[in-house]
């Protein structure tokens, strides 16, 4: 973190990538007693990745989806949640050690923090992930990319829309700045 920035106007940011797709993710589904619903696996190649960023502490987020997980479109995103971090604000972005991580154009008011390899229990957006595709977009075909990139910038704006969901997902204890 740069020397200068004031710690009172530091907040941390979670970050990750997501694959969604037209493989997609069976869950268990609510069906009354005796019938058996029938739930339909997609086998087809089609995918997109959606890059994330929640600040549990501000309740925001920032998102991109596009079509391949690398570094050009990590330093795409790195611009995106850089308009959303609040004028006069500094964001310490906390990210796994994926290889697109490295060597990247990064904003002044972004921070990058990696985590230790091989922990992704640590990164509070996998719930992000894990809720989204639980909610949104399991058991579902998709006809298309567009199909796709529609369905996932929904589940977004949906997960976004639900007042405190951010901070009640993705807050936790040793992610405090304090002086």
């Amino acid at each position: 973190m740069p020397k200068n920035i004031d710690l009172d106007k530091v907040d941390i940011w979670f970050g990750d990538e997501s694959r969604v797709g037209q493989k997609g993710i069976q869950r268990k589904l609510w069906a009354r007693r005796g019938t058996r619903p029938r739930v339909f696996k997609q086998q087809g190649f089609q995918s997109t990745q959606i890059f994330g960023a929640v600040c549990p502490s501000l309740n925001r987020s920032a998102a991109l989806v596009l079509p391949h997980c690398n570094k050009e479109g990590m330093e795409l995103f790195l611009k995106e949640m850089s308009f959303n971090v609040p004028k006069g604000r500094h964001a310490a972005f906390v990210l796994d050690c994926a290889g697109w991580h490295d060597n990247l154009e990064i904003p002044s008011n972004i921070t990058i923090v990696h985590l230790p390899p091989y922990s992704p229990e640590l990164n509070p957006t996998e719930q992000v992930w894990e809720f989204i595709k639980d909610k949104w977009l399991s058991n579902r075909c998709f006809e298309d990319y567009e199909a796709i990139v529609a369905a996932v910038v929904a589940a977004w704006n949906k997960f976004i829309a639900i007042p405190g969901k951010i901070s009640e997902l993705c807050s936790r204890d040793w992610a405090l700045l304090s002086n």
